[in-house]
């Protein structure tokens, strides 16, 4: 090809909606010289047989942003760029037959205000007006979401292509990508007309992003975490009823979706759509006699109606007008599933100058967002909401096929599903295990998985209902309060201990160690045999993580971080080390234990040879019950303690002489509860780039007047001297049965001020608890606020910064 181009600042790999929407949107933001190589033409794979529904509605704050601001972009693409589309912004009903759903919408409908939206809570005799045909004696209610519709998937990735291509961008149709080598600049992109070297690349590849994962395993890539399902949804033919509807109003009929049963029914036309979400699901080619075809562009399946009928009739019921009409016809497609549902959308993990905008269940809502945050992400390094819901890293050794075909067809069999705070999904479980794993379940350990790894929630007695059942509420009471309830109360009162496994945990060794993490964390460094809390900011001093830093010797160091932020973390970790400087990531090697409560000390006495009247935040090299171990002085629960860190193969020996030594075993539940009381902050709850260190109180961790150019240090210079935004706050609330759950909006006077980060009850404190963000000018210890909780409001009092227990840290350094 004479015009073949052989340089790009970046290629994306898929011409679907995402990679059409990503290639738009870094020309928008400068970046006109990028291609995207596409195998077939534009929309192949799942863009071309989507529904095209385009909802706002999300429990997730970052993927309702991402979705409103599909909805925004939508509803201007055709004018912007000249290109005509079918965008119907018809609104949204959502049925709720329950007061649990109901307070769902209303947590829902609370965030969606507070991003400009206005959605509305419904009365069944509300619903019935604004959609003549439906049945509604048995629900509690409805939201509305007036910005809710559908648009014609492929119209709007045509506009986006065209948006890009008048922009200066390439789009290279039939011309699949057949690999890529990593250059010292960057990448080079194989295709059969030949290669296109470029500074980085994007796997935006649909379902068939796991075969182009494969091909970055030998620059320190792993498989993608991904499986594909069977998604069905029929269309009905033309109803007259519908026709005569639309004629008199002008309009199209609201999109329906009754999420208690599991389906959404759309008009298209003058008849229906219906789209189910069945638990009797399929998911294809995940098995040796199923095997993924080379191309399945603009292929479909046979129908499988026998799977869906029960909720056919469901609909039939709920809107009896669609019984009238026949079935015209039955779209069986292919759909991508993550094992959580969310996309993967961000840096890929482990490869430097590689991208993952891949396994959208719900490209075309998603599209125009996950194109933004793409673009920002490339052109950046950093993006404008925190996105830790669809980072690729959030997914770390334990996706194997087998978990991601279990969590696919769970997520899709639970696609309206309300996800209570105290349930625990049971798919794809017991994938990693503590070396004590069988002792905890022996002892009544209630579990949930953290990162694959398996730790206990609770503590059971026998006879506690520990069934799947008893978890679905939204409030704090079930059979688990009693058990957390005592569970502090032997914290506070003698001694507990909690197994920890998975504790992301990496050694830095080598010549230039210290200077080179001085450079990177806002902080100072704390001496050998000491240890402090260190934080890494992006450019803009925004909080990209939270470690542990134990200093073994002038150069070598254990830097300990969240379960969670593993990948995340060792991402950061390798990027900014110099070559001189190893990076080892200890995780998989070791356990931990919080052994912590004011007989601490005498539960380790007689077990250890440590010094255990060294102070707070010190770490020594001891044994425990005989084998090598690391004490350190630290408790996230906030009372006198240690954490005990061991080799796996060492750490039974070490818990079974604790609990023979009278400690009670604590669950994680508990530790939420203690480490509120406390206001120690959570990573990516508390502490999230949606927040600057500064306005996260975090000031005593931040050296503005230390030579190193950390990241983000210019940032916060300018922010310290113009003043925070918003500033960290500890309320307690006047709340009933229910908690301040992650993001609920916080008023004064009627206006939203504020969100809360996190919420539980505080058992040594006796109150409800909530951390959260306020604007500046209400963050004085005494405001009285006004937090809403599954849509009732409570009073919240700012409360002193300080700990709401123990609030001089007498008992913690006992």
């Amino acid at each position: 090809m004479a015009d073949f181009p052989t340089r790009a600042r970046v290629v994306i790999i898929g011409g679907g909606v995402v990679g059409c929407s990503a290639l738009y949107h870094l020309a928008k933001k400068g970046w006109a010289d990028c291609v995207l190589l596409e195998k077939n033409e534009l929309t192949a794979g799942s863009t071309w047989h989507a529904a095209g529904n385009v909802p706002t509605f999300s429990t997730s704050w970052s993927i309702m942003n991402m979705q409103r601001y599909s909805t925004e972009l939508y509803a201007r693409l055709g004018a912007e760029v000249d290109y005509p589309m079918n965008y119907h912004q018809t609104g949204s009903i959502r049925l709720a037959h329950s007061a649990e759903r109901m307070q769902e919408f209303a947590r829902a409908a609370a965030m969606g205000r507070y991003q400009g939206m206005d959605i509305k809570i419904l009365t069944p005799a509300e619903v019935k007006e604004i959609y003549p045909f439906i049945e509604t004696h048995d629900l509690a209610g409805a939201l509305f979401d007036p910005h809710d519709g559908d648009i014609d998937p492929a119209q709007v990735t045509q506009a986006l292509a065209k948006g890009a291509r008048d922009m200066g961008q390439r789009i290279l149709r039939f011309c699949p990508a057949t690999g890529v080598t990593q250059t010292a600049e960057g990448w080079m992109v194989h295709t059969d007309k030949g290669d296109i070297a470029c500074d980085y690349v994007v796997n935006a590849a649909g379902y068939y992003a796991q075969r182009v994962g494969e091909w970055f395993k030998p620059y320190g890539g792993r498989t993608v975490p991904m499986m594909v399902m069977s998604h069905q949804y029929l269309l009905t033919k033309e109803i007259p009823e519908i026709e005569a509807w639309s004629q008199k109003t002008g309009r199209k009929l609201p999109l329906l979706r009754d999420v208690d049963v599991s389906y959404y029914l759309r008009q298209e036309k003058h008849g229906y759509n219906l789209g189910p979400y069945e638990p009797n699901c399929r998911a294809h080619w995940a098995t040796p006699d199923d095997p993924m075809p080379d191309d399945f562009s603009f292929q479909l399946w046979s129908d499988d109606l026998d799977r869906i009928e029960d909720i056919v009739t469901d609909a039939m019921a709920r809107v009896p007008l669609m019984a009238t009409s026949g079935v015209s016809r039955v779209i069986n497609g292919p759909i991508p599933y993550a094992p959580d549902g969310l996309p993967l959308l961000g840096p890929m993990p482990g490869v430097r100058q590689a991208f993952e905008a891949c396994v959208f269940t719900f490209g075309i809502a998603q599209g125009g967002g996950a194109g933004k945050v793409l673009a920002e992400w490339i052109i950046d390094g950093q993006t404008e909401w925190d996105m830790w819901s669809c980072d690729p890293r959030r997914f770390t050794d334990y996706t194997d096929p087998d978990y991601c075909v279990q969590k696919g067809m769970e997520t899709y069999g639970h696609e309206y599903a309300m996800h209570f705070p105290h349930h625990e999904w049971p798919a794809g479980r017991d994938r990693k295990l503590s070396p004590v794993h069988a002792v905890v379940k022996a002892n009544g350990g209630v579990m949930g998985a953290y990162n694959g790894w398996e730790r206990a929630n609770w503590f059971a007695k026998p006879g506690d209902d520990t069934s799947e059942e008893a978890t679905q509420t939204w409030g704090r009471a079930g059979p688990w309060q009693v058990r957390i309830r005592a569970e502090c109360e032997a914290v506070r009162d003698h001694c507990g201990v909690l197994d920890l496994p998975g504790f992301s945990r990496f050694r830095l060794s080598g010549v230039g160690t210290a200077e080179a993490l001085r450079g990177l964390i806002a902080g100072g460094l704390p001496k050998v045999g000491r240890m402090n809390l260190v934080y890494i900011a992006d450019r803009r001093g925004r909080l990209l993580t939270e470690m542990s830093c134990l200093r073994l010797d002038a150069d070598e160091f254990i830097l300990i971080t969240a379960a969670a932020a593993q990948w995340h973390d060792g991402d950061i970790l390798r990027a900014a080390m110099p070559a001189d400087v190893r990076v080892e990531d200890l995780t998989r090697t070791r356990d931990t234990l919080i052994v912590t409560g004011p007989k601490a000390r005498q539960v380790l006495t007689p077990l250890t040879d440590g010094d255990l009247s060294l102070g707070w935040l010190t770490h020594q090299a001891a044994t425990v019950a005989g084998r090598p171990a690391h004490l350190v002085r630290v408790s996230f629960a906030g009372e006198l303690g240690w954490e005990i860190h061991a080799l796996n193969a060492d750490m039974p020996d070490i818990y079974a002489a604790i609990l023979a030594g009278g400690a009670t075993p604590f669950g994680m539940y508990a530790l939420n509860s203690l480490r509120m009381e406390k206001g120690y902050r959570a990573w990516k709850g508390d502490l999230s780039t949606d927040y600057s260190l500064l306005e996260a109180g975090l000031e005593r961790f931040v050296k503005l007047d230390k030579p190193q150019d950390f990241p983000g240090k210019a940032a916060l210079q300018a922010e310290a001297q113009r003043g925070v935004a918003k500033r960290f706050v500890t309320l307690i609330v006047d709340a009933a049965e229910a908690d301040a759950p992650y993001m609920s909006c916080l008023y004064k006077d009627g206006d939203i001020v504020g969100e809360t980060t996190s919420g539980g009850w505080g058992y040594r404190v006796g109150a409800s608890i909530a951390l959260g963000m306020v604007r500046r000018d209400h963050a004085q210890p005494g405001t009285e606020l006004e937090v809403e909780i599954y849509g009732q409001m409570y009073r919240a009092v700012v409360q002193p910064d300080q700990p709401l227990w123990d609030p001089k840290n007498e008992r913690l350094r006992a």
